[in-house]
């Protein structure tokens, strides 16, 4: 059930050594491009990687973990493949919320493939543009990184209003999440 797949998928930061098959890789875009848009604009556009050299070139692009700063991937626990995700500028400004379904979308097929995922915001966008030999006129919205897990995050619930994650003694990353009572009201606020 899809309900039971989206509250079990966890952000993934560490991957193992075990490339991505691109039947995969083209599903996850083509539910991305299928996802609803604003207006039915349709500005996204998208960029797989997975060529080896390319992997590393992109993963040194990416910041993973603004809580824990010491708790990244290293070389060999990076992601297999990564999804960029461009706004096509001539088609509109804006629509973030776009990337932001599609980014979604590509996390979830992702999930149903056995696959672990982290949707990444924070990046050296005109580095990531040299890199990919992005053109003018598009712009980087997000990354998605994807590979097999070799991490296994669980959901703590929020305490005193600390949301921050954290590792314990056995390097188990915590992930606190707000209550369900405490974010939702019926019918007025």
């Amino acid at each position: 059930m899809i309900y039971e797949k989206i509250t079990s998928r966890r952000t993934i930061r560490k991957y193992a050594r075990k490339d991505v098959p691109e039947k995969v890789l083209l599903n996850c875009v083509d539910a991305a491009r299928l996802s609803p848009s604003g207006a039915n604009r349709q500005p996204l556009k998208y960029v797989i990687v997975n060529g080896h050299e390319l992997l590393k070139e992109v993963f040194g692009t990416l910041s993973w973990a603004g809580y824990l700063p010491d708790y990244q991937p290293s070389v060999e626990e990076m992601p297999r493949a990564y999804v960029v995700i461009l706004l096509d500028k001539s088609i509109c400004q804006g629509y973030g919320h776009d990337a932001g379904i599609a980014a979604m979308s590509i996390s979830m097929v992702a999930f149903d493939e056995g696959l672990g995922s982290c949707i990444l915001g924070a990046v050296d966008r005109e580095e990531l543009k040299k890199i990919l030999n992005i053109p003018d006129g598009l712009d980087v919205v997000l990354v998605v990184a994807l590979g097999y897990p070799a991490e296994n995050p669980v959901v703590d619930k929020v305490k005193d209003g600390d949301i921050e994650y954290w590792l314990d003694e056995n390097e188990v990353l915590h992930v606190p999440k707000r209550d369900l009572e405490g974010i939702l009201k019926w019918n007025r606020y």
